[in-house]
């Protein structure tokens, strides 16, 4: 039975009881995610408890591995490093696990590690999320630290890019264990002194691999500085819009341009300098422009200038680039602020009035919101939270109204309270609320909502997350109050069991003392059986004696008969023997007859067997090649914008590949492929890849 679980479902693995995990994004599917090598599923605690979650990596036949036990016992003792988590693997044996396996074929050398849990760098460059300056420093310095500490063991990845690196820096659940910023997953590959050398050898992820290499496969302990340069690149480099804007999809750089002269590897080289300095750029460029992978800075060499570097030295070459585009505004920026013209509203600097913007009825709607929304935070006692609404509000309200005016006072008492003024004589501050840049930024966002925007998000919506924050804080107290009770009562159930352990002890003491009495009167009855049994036995002494003389006697008389009956057998024997040489002759000639026979229809069997095997391969070729051709038009359809047409072509896909879905799986990337089809087929706006 193959392993097809549902969420919910409960899987037993080393007397530990797990439930599957549903997938966030597809309620009632398994959250699952599948790689090269297999799948791998959420197995969540019996108590639901997302922090003690693991990982069920389910291989696929050609990587169910008996080695993989030994591998993973050699591993384990590099889980103690940064980033390499999912070492601490447990493999699934037919000894250990004889019951599950048997039930679950699938589930053969299948192993068990911790879930990590967060984004992997993947997702980061295909959702195109802007990182901070801190954010891509703290990344690049974590996975720097990683390769640093296995180069210094002699160990490596061997597939190192983005969807293998995971980053829990960015997870929405709370870390309590000691997981690194970023971490490293499928490791079936990694190279080590102790490893055994893989079977199959992967040369590299698009993106990642370096077309100088050889490309029959990587296993060395250089394999991961060229990959690891350009992942410690892209994170440094993705807090920079440009670079983020210029990526090419599922990663920075297109395979096509790996260790060559383009667009992409000028901007990411000038993006390093500016932000990060020389040294940083200089060994990216050196990885670029290597011949082979030992040449490639050492991730030692990346950890030593990251630590040098100062996060303020980013964010001044970004304001610095945001000063230089707003004093050269480019030719979008112009048209945008020429197509405004007619709507926008002058402010008057001189004598500090306020745009006087015409309200829509959106508009309105959205002014009243925020007014009583402020006013709610006023009854719950979060003036911080008011202010800011109120400040928000100030300038969509019409000038020298009785709401303005309510609303300045509101202002200067929730400030007042907030800030109180020590010091009299000392200047008073431009309240923000009435500050230059404010009043543009408003009245822009007046145009923006007289436009037909429908609404607005605002900043008080903080105090709704703090108060989601307090009861998530709550919630964990009593999780944590919960556990105390759970250790107070397993102690309590602890001394029950010594106590108990004590009374087997004393009734244990009491019951070798009745056997040592029964053992001593068993003894006495022996001593006495014994000397009936000497008795016995001397007596039947002199029986036997006589029972055997008369034997002699009978055994003499015996032996005459038995000459006599063996004389005849032979004479017998004789007849019998001539008969069985013709009768084997007439069989051996028979069964020669038939073993003919039986050869020539085994050759017929085995001739139509040869020839069903060539036209089953024949078949499948031409189906590969025909699903190939259907991805490929429905791929075409949807650059051509024709839905239906490239929704019909999956369809045919999917219905073929179906047919013999266990032999395509395995084929080049025609499971790739099916997995673009049903994604695409579940929703028409998912953009297939170019396989």
């Amino acid at each position: 039975m193959s392993f097809q679980p549902n969420p919910g479902d409960e899987v037993v693995i080393n007397d530990i009881a797990y439930t599957i995990g549903q997938h966030p994004a597809a309620p009632g599917l398994a959250y699952a995610q599948a790689g090269r090598q297999g799948i791998v599923y959420q197995l969540l605690p019996r108590n639901g408890s997302i922090h003690g979650a693991k990982a069920l990596k389910v291989f696929f036949p050609k990587f169910r591995i008996p080695a993989m036990v030994y591998q993973s016992e050699h591993m384990e003792s590099y889980s103690e490093l940064p980033g390499l988590q999912v070492c601490k693997r447990d493999v699934l044996t037919p000894e250990r696990n004889g019951a599950l396996i048997g039930k679950h074929p699938d589930l053969l050398y299948a192993v068990l590690m911790p879930w990590v849990q967060g984004q992997t760098w993947f997702d980061v460059i295909s959702d195109q999320r802007q990182l901070t300056a801190e954010e891509s420093l703290k990344l690049a310095r974590a996975l720097a630290g990683t390769g640093s500490a296995m180069e210094q063991r002699g160990l490596a990845h061997c597939d190192m890019s983005a969807p293998n690196v995971m980053i829990p820096f960015f997870s929405e659940v709370e870390n309590l264990g000691k997981m690194s910023a970023v971490e490293l997953v499928d490791v079936e590959q990694m190279y080590g002194s102790k490893m055994d050398r893989p079977d199959a050898l992967l040369a590299g992820s698009p993106g990642y691999a370096a077309h100088r290499t050889v490309h029959s496969g990587l296993w060395s302990s250089y394999a991961d500085r060229f990959a690891g340069a350009v992942i410690i690149a892209e994170m440094l480099s993705w807090s920079d819009p440009v670079i983020v804007e210029k990526a090419w999809g599922e990663s920075y750089f297109d395979q096509h341009e790996m260790q060559t002269v383009s667009e992409r590897y000028y901007a990411m080289r000038e993006s390093l300098e500016k932000r990060w300095g020389s040294k940083l750029s200089d060994l990216f460029i050196r990885a670029w422009e290597s011949h082979d992978l030992s040449s490639c800075p050492t991730f030692g060499e990346w950890y030593v200038a990251l630590a040098a570097v100062d996060v303020d030295q980013a964010n001044t070459a970004a304001a610095v680039t945001a000063e230089e585009k707003a004093a050269n505004p480019s030719e979008a920026d112009v048209n945008l602020q020429k197509s405004s013209e007619p709507v926008s509203v002058p402010v008057n600097t001189q004598d500090g009035n306020r745009p006087q913007t015409p309200h829509s009825p959106d508009q309105e709607a959205v002014v009243n919101r925020l007014f009583l929304q402020a006013r709610a935070l006023e009854d719950e006692d979060k003036p911080a939270a008011a202010l800011e609404v109120y400040r928000s509000l100030y300038h969509f309200i019409p000038h020298n109204s009785a709401m303005q005016m309510e609303v300045e006072a509101a202002i200067k008492e929730l400030d007042a309270k907030l800030n109180p003024k020590e010091d009299t004589d000392k200047p008073v501050p431009v309240p923000f609320y009435r500050s230059k840049k404010f009043m543009i930024s408003s009245a822009v966002l007046i145009v923006l909502l007289a436009g037909g925007v429908p609404t607005v998000k605002i900043l008080a919506d903080q105090a709704e997350v703090k108060q989601k924050e307090q009861q998530e804080a709550t919630r964990l107290a009593d999780i944590k109050a919960a556990e105390e009770a759970e250790a107070a009562k397993a102690a309590a159930l602890k001394q029950q069991e010594e106590q108990e352990k004590q009374k087997a002890a004393d009734a244990a003491k009491l019951d070798a003392e009745e056997k040592k009495k029964l053992a001593e009167a068993k003894q006495k009855a022996a001593e006495a059986k014994k000397k009936e049994e000497e008795r016995k036995a001397l007596q039947a002494k002199y029986d036997k004696q006589a029972k055997y003389e008369a034997f002699l006697v009978k055994q003499e008389q015996q032996k005459k008969e038995a000459a006599k009956r063996a004389q005849q057998e032979k004479y017998d024997k004789q007849a019998k023997y001539e008969a069985y040489l013709v009768w084997k002759k007439e069989n051996d000639a028979k069964l020669a007859k038939q073993e003919a026979e039986r050869k020539a229809a085994a050759e017929v069997k085995r001739q139509q067997e040869i020839a069903q095997k060539a036209a089953l391969k024949k078949k499948r070729a031409q189906n590969v090649v025909t699903l190939i051709a259907h991805y490929n038009k429905t791929y075409n359809a949807q650059k051509g914008r024709k839905i239906e047409n490239a929704e019909a072509y999956a369809r045919d896909f999917k219905n073929l590949y179906n047919t013999d879905a266990s032999y395509f799986k395995g084929v080049g990337k025609v499971a790739a492929r099916m997995s673009a089809i049903n994604k695409f087929l579940s929703n028409n706006s998912y953009t297939l890849p170019n396989l």
